[in-house]
């Protein structure tokens, strides 16, 4: 028996098959096209799932019995389709600049708090309701011919199954979802004044939407009694493959973006989360919540910094047999004596894409404070990891009254593959982390609940136990703590005092 995992991401989707044991077998992946003008940026729904289908073949192919398949996806990006579900348009990104006016309406209608106690959100106009209704008031045509809006994850289910359900969790990014009493919101619906019998029926992440389409089945060459589960949004899907269930652990997604996922036992201090920005997400324990406190710039600041300022050192890389990372790495302890780590000193302020929470600002834009002619890549290159943690260091900070009390990490993305990096962030944080072997949690959490489903586990705690392993752990070094607090102590003041500075 095999189980699978399939992300669908903004531009592309990816399969992951393990055994029943929770080995790696194969994977299979298939992009499509993003378009980004000034005023719109779409996707195709239609391209979504002939990529699904083309992956889902090309692993069917390989392996003949897979039980189930779990699909998780990015958020708020929805759909209005047909009865068929067949799309009606092309989708809004979340980043779409569409639906800011129709969210200020929401807010001036009822209040920011009073919509965040409701749905768990800050309003925004990347979150879904917004964008629905800009849909209706402009493609009016589009609207009254719509017999489903599916986010991504359950436009796939649907395709594959004929069943229209969304997880509790992709449902949150709506800005449309009741997070406590887990349904849809009568009253944000009404406010926007969208028919809510458009969507999906709202289901515990991890439930089975049946076996696939006879026609599916046929089309892609997987047994016919393949089931496929709703998985969920993919920062959740992450928290699970993780292995964090409890509020003593969180979760560090080094990624591209740099992302830490804590766990709540119980609905956290609402007005601590909307002062600082961030989503309250119905976790997959029931009564539990997340919340994500994330950087825009994570491993993408660093890439930035290899592909701009380490072009001598990537040759330099290449001729030691070693990667352009290590030997960045190498060089700041080369240039400075230094036989143990130590800060730069130096403060890099990672909004390069903007800022994320607390602030959500869009418009704030990098800096890196200290530069001296005697800076070099390798310095300013362990600058960038620094001031990645800083930044969550500043959202711990903020998250302080919240009920946070976590006292572990778990890492994970590629980033979790940094030495440097990891024990930074042990120090800084002033908390163990454990490194993961998998880069890629959320598709190991998809398969652990598709396995929970189909019958290979009992519960998470078995799943994790076949499907989470862990590498190593990097212990707090109390001396490097200080340090790190000393210059955090000026980090705090920087975007304070450049923001008026960039416009």
């Amino acid at each position: 028996m095999k189980i699978a995992g399939l992300d669908i991401g903004t531009t592309g989707c990816k399969i992951t098959v393990f055994d029943e044991k929770g080995n790696y077998l194969d994977k299979a992946y298939q992009d499509y096209p993003v378009s980004r003008g000034v005023s719109e940026h779409e996707i195709d729904a239609a391209n979504i799932m002939q990529a699904v289908l083309k992956v889902i073949k090309e692993i069917a192919a390989k392996y003949h019995d897979i039980a189930g398949i779990g699909v998780t996806s990015f958020g708020e990006t929805f759909v209005m389709t047909d009865e068929q579900g067949k799309p009606l348009h092309r989708a809004m990104l979340y980043t779409d600049p569409r639906g800011a006016e129709e969210c200020n309406v929401l807010t001036e209608k009822m209040g920011g708090k009073t919509i965040a106690s409701i749905t768990g959100l800050k309003p925004h106009e990347m979150y879904s309701i917004s964008k629905m209704m800009w849909m209706k008031k402009h493609r009016s045509e589009i609207y009254a011919q719509a017999k489903h809006i599916f986010l991504m994850e359950d436009y796939v289910v649907f395709g594959l199954t004929g069943k229209a359900q969304i997880d509790y969790s992709l449902a949150t990014r709506t800005m449309a979802f009741d997070i406590t009493s887990l349904q849809w919101s009568r009253e944000m619906f009404e406010l926007a004044g969208i028919d809510r019998k458009l969507m999906s029926k709202a289901v515990p992440t991890g439930t089975s939407a049946g076996h696939i389409r006879t026609e599916i089945a046929e089309a892609t060459g997987l047994p016919a009694d393949t089931q496929i589960i709703s998985i969920s949004h993919d920062q959740v899907a992450a928290a699970v493959g993780s292995g964090v269930f409890d509020s003593d652990k969180a979760v560090d997604g080094a990624g591209t973006v740099e992302c830490i996922t804590p766990v709540y036992d119980e609905l956290p201090e609402l007005e601590t989360m909307y002062e600082g920005n961030y989503a309250v997400v119905p976790y997959v324990i029931p009564g539990k919540y997340v919340a994500y406190a994330f950087s825009y710039t994570g491993g993408a600041l660093i890439q930035w910094c290899v592909d701009t300022l380490a072009k001598k050192e990537k040759e330099l890389a290449k001729e030691a047999g070693i990667s352009v990372n290590a030997y960045l790495e190498q060089e700041y302890l080369r240039e400075n004596k230094l036989k143990a780590e130590a800060p730069t000193g130096l403060l890099v302020l990672p909004h390069f894409a903007g800022a994320a929470t607390p602030y959500m600002d869009t418009g704030s834009k990098g800096v890196i404070a200290g530069l001296t002619t005697d800076s070099s890549a390798g310095e300013i290159y362990r600058a960038c990891m620094e001031g990645v943690v800083y930044e969550m260091m500043l959202n711990m900070e903020c998250l302080e009254d919240s009920g946070l009390h976590f006292t572990k990490l778990h890492a994970t993305g590629g980033g979790a593959k940094s030495e440097l990096w990891m024990q930074m962030k042990a120090d800084a944080l002033n908390v163990p982390i454990t490194a993961l072997k998998t880069a890629d949690a959320g598709t190991v959490g998809s398969a652990m609940l598709t396995g929970i489903a189909v019958g290979c586990y009992e519960n998470l705690e078995d799943a994790a136990a076949h499907m989470v392993r862990e590498t190593k752990t990097y212990e707090p070094n109390p001396e490097m703590t200080e340090q790190y607090a000393n210059i955090y102590r000026r980090y705090r003041e920087l975007y304070r005092a450049v923001r008026p500075l960039v416009g």
